[in-house]
């Protein structure tokens, strides 16, 4: 099975890097000057067995500086649309005459070339929001952690769409055709397309800017949403040529959208909450052992009564070795979803519905590659680095493991919020030697000087146990264990399938109509089938695909939803205390003892980071993770790259988009 996975993934790189030595080509000479002669010369037959050949074909648009069309009927066409002139009052024998209409060409072509930059833009636009992706682990990187190259290539093709929008209203304002913006052209670009999307586009842009989508979350996510709406009438304005381009990207996206949707139809079995001070809260569901995820992942959340859209994303703090059957995430109340979700798990509910998709995060990550872990926090950013340290709590039973030095530097504003170091250890934790594990933690309170005589956090400490429904299932992977090469089984198969199609749709149907009636088939229509053909033959493949492994997996399932639903849990009649707040635990008290004597608590002041940074210098390989404020990271990634110490390798964990 590894050598098929290694096999998948060589597939997927070749691919890959064919897409990009296409998008290299078609700026060069040898693309003008000898291969667009030759498609051009062969579209008429080429173009009805292959759709790749067909797009190839029309790709001269980003060559010819006079954007001219190989097709001859489409050139008439073109001219007859007004597209070929510039109106009678900038045309004429006088130099001056000459002058602008040169002038006034050469002002069209920039807004063209403004379009094309855009649209290299959005052929790279999906691939940070593909969450199951199978190229960005190539490069090393996930999608929450790319996220951002998502943010700046969106802000960079609306803003030079923009341009291309303004420089072509003033180029037909000034030869007088500015109706023109609203023209629908059946055998050229439809400009009305490209105005609707222009305008959605905006809407878009402007509520994803950071001021706007902070304060106004749920106006982002919903204007977000039109993003269906937009790709249509982007991809009719651009055609289908100009599509194929950026096919790849979008492609993968919609796989792993409809797959996402296929995890997210089951409920999910919420099993206990733990609520912690400062509402924070732990939500801990049932899992398959099947499930397999790495440290720092995230979970994405769905609860139909808060909200029947909404899905956010939370830090999982659980390992998937030490936590065979159940997966843990916390949530901090700051807005407005999670204020109503710790209401209602503060309400007497015993139930709670709950869809997931998820979890997603590194392909591979080797908690014991460093000599020393320098784990660098503020506030919730000590999430991540919880599952971390119970990832290394596992290694323990490997006795041949050599398990690195740990220093957990945290900062919280209060002094409740070191409730979040009783999270270090699961609620069922069995360790009991933990000597092997070199953890210590230095925890600084920056708002208070001194720790509180008496402290009311008693009532928040509790565990909160959920009974199961019968629709609840455990949280499993989309497609099985081997997810990731069933993904590559969809992606493959319904790729091929769209190529065979819209071959016969070209062959049989679109070519009868431009070779046999005398007439053009439709720009817009040839768009349009290209995204209904691409859609259809995702639903097939994944659908196929996901139902069978769905039947594979059918009595492993069941056997193990029956065990989870046959469990019955009480609601204990004390919580567990937190050792930070002197309450004494029922719980197995050894892992948590050590814990305490592991802690050194700081108030009134920041941690020293330049000092405790360099201190390591001693050991031989230092592993420095950061997660927190955006000033937090910056110091420490400034330390690090400073030259001070050689031996410090700089690593941030960032949710803060």
């Amino acid at each position: 099975m590894g050598n098929m996975r290694s096999l998948v993934k060589m597939l997927m790189v070749v691919l890959f890097l064919g897409w990009i030595f296409v998008w290299i080509m078609i700026s060069t000479n040898l693309f003008k000057s000898t291969w667009t002669p030759k498609l051009a010369k062969h579209e008429s037959c080429a173009s009805h067995g292959s759709n790749d050949v067909h797009c190839g074909s029309k790709l001269c648009l980003f060559a010819c500086p006079e954007e001219t069309n190989p097709t001859s009927k489409r050139m008439e066409a073109k001219k007859e649309n007004g597209e070929g002139d510039y109106g009678d009052e900038s045309i004429g024998d006088s130099d001056s005459n000459r002058v602008n209409f040169f002038s006034i060409a050469k002002f069209r072509a920039f807004g063209l070339r403004i379009g094309y930059v855009g649209h290299i833009c959005w052929a790279f636009l999906f691939f940070p929001v593909t969450r199951a992706s199978t190229i960005l682990p190539i490069f090393g990187l996930t999608s929450e952690s790319s996220i951002k190259y998502h943010i700046w290539l969106g802000h960079i093709s609306n803003f030079l769409f923009l341009v291309h929008t303004v420089v072509f209203l003033i180029y037909w304002a000034m030869i007088n055709k500015l109706m023109e913006t609203f023209a629908w052209n059946a055998t050229y670009v439809p400009n009305l397309a490209g105005t609707i999307a222009m305008v959605i586009g905006i809407a878009m842009w402007v509520t994803s800017l950071p001021s706007f989508r902070r304060k106004k979350f749920e106006l982002f996510f919903y204007t977000h949403h039109l993003y269906g709406v937009y790709i249509v009438f982007y991809v009719i304005h651009v055609g289908d040529s100009w599509f194929c381009m950026i096919l790849p990207n979008v492609f993968l996206f919609f796989i792993d959208r409809f797959l996402r949707f296929l995890q997210s139809t089951k409920r999910s079995r919420l099993v206990s909450a733990r609520i912690l001070p400062s509402d924070n809260l732990e939500l801990t569901f049932s899992k398959t052992p099947g499930l397999h995820y790495t440290p720092t992942s995230i979970l994405f959340l769905h609860m139909p009564s808060i909200s029947k859209l909404q899905w956010h994303p939370f830090t999982v703090t659980s390992s998937s070795t030490l936590e065979k059957d159940t997966l843990s995430v916390v949530i901090r109340k700051q807005g407005s979803w999670t204020q109503k979700l710790y209401t209602q798990i503060s309400s007497s509910i015993d139930s709670l519905e709950v869809s997931t998709e998820g979890p997603y995060g590194p392909n591979s990550f080797d908690v014991s590659r460093h000599n020393t872990l320098i784990l660098v926090s503020g506030g919730s950013g000590i999430t991540p680095f919880i599952s971390v340290i119970r990832e290394l709590i596992f290694q323990i039973q490997n006795q041949s493991t050599k398990l690195p030095d740990v220093l957990l530097v945290c900062s919280f504003k209060d002094y409740h919020d070191l409730a979040f170091l009783d999270l270090i250890f699961p609620l069922d934790i069995s360790v009991s030697d933990i000597s092997r594990l070199n953890l210590r933690i230095e925890a600084y309170v920056t708002r208070e000087d001194k720790k509180p005589e008496t402290t009311d956090d008693h009532r928040l400490l509790q565990t909160k146990w959920f009974k199961p429904q019968p629709l609840d299932s455990p949280i499993s992977p989309v497609l099985g264990p081997n997810n990731f090469l069933w993904l590559g089984v969809v992606i493959l198969s319904s790729f091929v399938m769209f190529l065979l199609l819209i071959g016969i749709v070209t062959r049989y149907y679109i070519y009868p109509v431009d070779h046999n009636t005398g007439s053009i088939y439709n720009f817009s229509y040839r768009g349009l089938w290209d995204m209904f053909l691409g859609c259809v033959c995702i639903f097939i493949s994944s659908s196929i695909v996901f139902l069978w492994r769905k039947k594979q997996n059918k009595e492993g399932d069941k056997e193990t939803k029956k065990q989870v639903q046959s469990v019955e849990f009480q609601t204990p009649t004390s919580s567990p205390g937190s050792w930070f707040h002197g309450h004494e635990r029922e719980l197995e008290s050894v892992p948590y003892q050590s814990i305490v004597q592991a802690t050194s608590v700081h108030f009134g002041s920041k941690p020293n980071l330049k000092k405790i940074l360099l201190d390591a210098e001693g050991s031989e390989d230092v592993g420095v993770m950061v997660c927190g404020p955006k000033k937090m990271r910056h110091e420490v990634a400034k330390i690090c790259s400073s030259g001070l110490a050689k031996n410090l390798h700089f690593e941030a964990i960032s949710f803060n988009w």
